[in-house]
């Protein structure tokens, strides 16, 4: 395991990450993946804790990926379910966190549809001052921090195996695409790609990626970076420009060593934001014929789960020759490892 001494009690956010930060985690990752190679896939480092799942929204990768990763460590877990606990009976949020710190947890594990429940849960766990630390597995539109480092992780694995490093993506060009407006992964993703020297180029219809985000980029604080908002092929950038915005795919996709797609978010939109989802397809969707503008050997990401046919092509999706999604659940649990990892080991 890497010897870096590791002082964060709560990950809520990459915004404020540094790079030390960012490479003991792909290095501790990269420790577990080793581990998860073995014919026995267990380890003790968190035997004797307990890590409670709260997800009060629906998922299957992450919940899974974090409860499978806390047993590997040997902890003990918990799983909530928002429609079969006392929530239903009116039973606070917090009150709902702080049952299960009565029960012994150590690290609350927690998705919500809306913003900030992580950040209060983790403000009421350091109020009582209790060692419980808690994880954000996706809040609202805001953050998804495992999702982004495990996205990271399969790219600088992608690069050097045996020695993941952030610093690998220096210069590389990562366009990001689809409903950027919605995404909690796209934010996350920024963080993490910015700060590795990548260049990150964003491509959505307007509806779906207005200009306002670059004022919400930069109140979020990249305040050193220029923007650009591109609508046509041909535009001039500066050497030390980092993040791009685009109202259509081919200037993203030109030259582009990886492409991470998402996916349209529709229970989050509250209005008609795209004319079809044919329309979205022809204009925006990821196929062979679009890859060519790519690099030769660019690989495609997705944070699952896929609307085939609309973000990504269903042929494009089961390529392994393009495809790293399939890569990205089996990295994920040896990322969220990790993250559990560097949490709990301070208090054992």
């Amino acid at each position: 395991m890497p010897t870096t001494t590791w002082n964060r009690h709560h990950i809520l956010s990459l915004a404020d990450f540094t790079t030390t930060e960012y490479d003991t985690v792909l290095q501790t990752a990269a420790s577990f993946q080793e581990v998860l190679s073995r014919r026995t896939k267990k380890v003790p480092t968190l035997q004797g804790q307990v890590v409670a799942n709260l997800f009060f929204e629906p998922s299957t990768r992450t919940r899974s990926s974090f409860e499978i990763a806390a047993k590997r460590l040997s902890a003990d877990t918990l799983n909530f379910a928002a429609a079969t606990s006392s929530m239903t009976k009116g039973e606070t949020i917090l009150d709902t966190a702080k049952t299960y710190l009565a029960m012994g947890t150590d690290i609350m594990v927690v998705r919500h549809r809306e913003a900030g429940v992580p950040n209060a849960i983790a403000a009421e766990m350091d109020r009582l001052g209790v060692r419980v630390s808690v994880l954000n597995a996706g809040d609202g539109q805001h953050e998804h921090p495992s999702q982004a480092l495990l996205d990271l992780f399969t790219i600088c694995t992608l690069i050097d195996p045996d020695h993941p490093r952030l610093d690998l993506l220096k210069g590389k060009k990562i366009a990001i695409v689809g409903d950027i407006l919605h995404s909690r992964v796209a934010r996350s993703n920024i963080w993490s790609l910015i700060a590795s020297g990548a260049k990150v180029h964003l491509a959505a219809p307007p509806t779906l990626l207005p200009k306002l985000f670059a004022e919400f980029i930069l109140e979020s604080g990249i305040r050193s970076q220029e923007f650009i908002i591109s609508s046509s092929p041909s535009f001039s950038t500066s050497p030390n420009q980092q993040l791009f915005l685009h109202w259509q795919l081919e200037p993203a996709l030109q030259n582009a060593d990886f492409v991470m797609t998402l996916r349209l978010q529709k229970e989050r939109m509250t209005a008609h934001l795209l004319p079809s989802l044919r329309e979205y397809h022809r204009l925006f969707g990821i196929t062979r014929t679009k890859l060519q503008l790519c690099k030769p050997n660019v690989k495609v990401l997705h944070p699952g789960p896929v609307n085939r046919g609309v973000e990504i092509s269903s042929e494009l999706m089961d390529d392994p020759e393009f495809s790293l999604i399939q890569s990205q659940v089996t990295s994920g649990v040896a990322v969220r490892m990790a993250l559990l990892y560097l949490l709990g080991s301070g208090k054992a």
